[in-house]
């Protein structure tokens, strides 16, 4: 068995599917370890694969941690064993501790995002030197290709990336919620305000691919014109500070959760 996963919740399904759609692991190469055994059972029917009790992770290559940062204590000492590797995707939670809990340096951290669901995540990646010459960080790298772009980072950026790129969806899906809502107050109606909103999100982050955000946004302010007095009233709100303060926020929140012990 290539990979383990503990716990196999939306970006732990969203991984799986991945790695399975695009022939990276093939089902009988893959087990799962549930809440339960029945959860577990429930979890392989659904996608073909292998249900795996605790004391079972052994038997697999390497072991995907996707359970809450809070349950990792008491996890760890049921899941430590020899001879495995671990890929982590817990918020906050450092290569430091984990190599320490799991008694082994095999370990990879990893940060998805939500768009993982559809084949557009960006992942961060770190990985102690153990694991890097265990081939651990290339399968990791190979593992979350599939879906999206992966950018290996040192690990004192990964409170920011989180803060930043995993958090990024919720915080533009509320611009684009907030968007849309503007235009029906306006008499939009909602199903076609919802749609302009999406719509306008994704071609602007097309265009952001190739151009620098202050080019995207003079091209469309012209002097004088409906933009610009759009953009003076968002800067008399205080956006720019409204998005430092999230970051700062979210940032910190990564702090407090790898403070688990």
């Amino acid at each position: 068995m290539k990979l383990a996963f503990l716990g196999l919740g939306k970006m732990g399904r969203s991984i799986l599917k991945g790695a399975l759609d695009r022939g990276f692991l093939r089902p009988g190469e893959v087990g799962v370890v549930g809440r339960t055994p029945e959860r577990a059972q429930e979890l392989a029917q659904a996608f073909g694969i292998r249900p795996l009790s605790l004391e079972e992770l052994p038997q697999a290559e390497r072991v995907l941690l996707a359970v809450q940062p809070r349950d990792f204590p008491h996890l760890a000492p049921e899941i430590a064993f020899p001879g495995v590797g671990y890929l982590s995707i817990m918020a906050g939670v450092s290569t430091a501790l984990l190599a320490r809990r799991l008694d082994t340096r095999r370990v990879v951290r990893a940060m998805p995002n939500v768009a993982a669901s559809i084949g557009e995540s960006s992942t961060a990646l770190t990985a102690l030197k153990e694991a890097r010459e265990a081939g651990d960080l290339d399968f990791a790298r190979a593992l979350f290709a599939t879906v999206g772009d992966v950018y290996e980072i040192p690990e004192h950026l990964f409170d920011p990336f989180t803060a930043m790129s995993a958090s990024a969806p919720a915080y533009l899906a509320l611009v684009a919620e907030a968007l849309a809502d503007a235009g029906v107050k306006m008499g939009m109606p909602r199903v076609l305000a919802l749609r302009l909103a999406a719509e306008a999100l994704a071609a602007t982050g097309e265009l952001l691919k190739a151009r620098h955000p202050a080019q995207v946004k003079d091209e469309v302010a012209s002097p004088g014109g409906t933009t610009i007095h759009g953009l003076h009233a968002l800067e008399a709100r205080a956006l720019r500070a409204a998005f430092y303060e999230a970051v700062e926020a979210a940032t910190r929140r990564g702090h407090e959760l790898g403070e688990v012990e």
